[in-house]
């Protein structure tokens, strides 16, 4: 029986390349795979859906108004889990990803190696960037390396692959975008991810994730500090606790150290700081065991959506069609 890959399309006013785009993604051809397209229309004003009708996608769903990249990509990934697909590749309206890299996407799952497949870029090399830019990606990346604890070369590529396995374990709650968030999700659930050097296409048109790059950095920011509360609070917070900790002592120590040379009075400022830092480390400590319960009723809620997908998947594996219909 062919392997069903399905490859989810998130559009936002895309009419002017999407036509190309969806031309040469109908080429693809790997073997013993069914290739299906699905598109994400995110509420786009202009003929992004006439385009994609035209072109013979297999399915359209629609966002009444736009939503956002990151509630277009969960859109897609609930709607390719109701269609049976048993891999799920997700890439751009805009051309920005070949085509023609597929194949090299799905191998390592076809080949049984990962749960979720990564096309690397590769952006701190592109000179087509600015060296800002270049500088800025590196270091998100290394920060993204460490909060995983493993090496992640390019944590915002939106061009991957994942198994339906894979995709039911995705819970993506933050607005901004799903690539930082499924990234750091997959390697705290243990799933396998392997990265796959791939090439880009020049995108003419700015970006409509971010109007800056001074917000993407905020952003991402955010979406890295959630996403290590949700997952690492514990660390994280006693992590905090022992700085606090550390930063308490010292002053702590210098007023014993006057009080036992007789000098304390006039040192009693030191004793009140870092009181107040040892106090702030205990109420943070404290946070964190609080923060590590409530990551455990997550994770127990997580487990019961998970389920709940599953049987979803089972129950809607008949009789759907190529239309299109407004997304819940």
């Amino acid at each position: 029986m062919a392997v069903l890959v399905l490859i989810q399309i998130p559009c936002l006013n895309e009419a002017g390349t999407l036509g190309a785009t969806l031309d040469s993604l109908g080429a693809v051809e790997v073997p013993d795979c069914s290739i299906q397209l699905l598109l994400i229309n995110d509420g786009s004003t202009d003929s992004t859906v006439d385009v994609a009708i035209a072109a013979g996608v297999d399915r359209v769903v629609s966002h009444t108004r736009n939503r956002g990249l990151a509630a277009a990509f969960t859109t897609g990934l609930d709607e390719c889990l109701r269609m049976g697909a048993d891999i799920i590749v997700n890439t751009d309206g805009d051309g920005q990803y070949p085509a023609s890299e597929i194949p090299r996407l799905l191998e390592p799952i076809l080949a049984g190696r990962a749960d979720m497949v990564i096309g690397d870029r590769r952006p701190s090399e592109d000179v087509r960037s600015s060296w800002l830019k270049r500088k800025l990606q590196k270091l998100g990346s290394r920060t993204v390396s460490w909060l995983a604890g493993r090496e992640i070369p390019d944590a915002v590529s939106g061009f991957r692959a994942m198994t339906r396995e894979a995709a039911i374990k995705m819970h993506v709650v933050t607005g901004f975008s799903y690539t930082i968030e499924t990234v750091l999700q997959a390697c705290s659930k243990g799933l396998a991810i392997e990265f796959v050097p791939i090439t880009t296409n020049t995108v003419t048109r700015p970006s409509r994730l971010f109007r800056s790059i001074p917000q993407f950095v905020f952003r991402s920011g955010l979406t890295m500090l959630r996403v290590a509360f949700m997952f690492r609070p514990l660390a994280v917070l006693m992590t905090i606790s022992a700085v606090l900790a550390v930063i308490g002592t010292i002053p702590v120590l210098r007023f014993l150290i006057f009080w036992m040379s007789g000098d304390g009075d006039g040192h009693i400022q030191s004793l009140v700081l870092g009181g107040v830092f040892l106090v702030l480390a205990g109420i943070t400590s404290v946070a964190g065991l609080l923060a590590d319960l409530m990551a455990a009723n997550r994770r127990l809620l997580e487990m019961t959506l998970e389920k709940v997908k599953r049987m979803e998947c089972e129950a809607s594996r008949e009789g759907l069609n190529g239309y299109c219909e407004e997304a819940p």
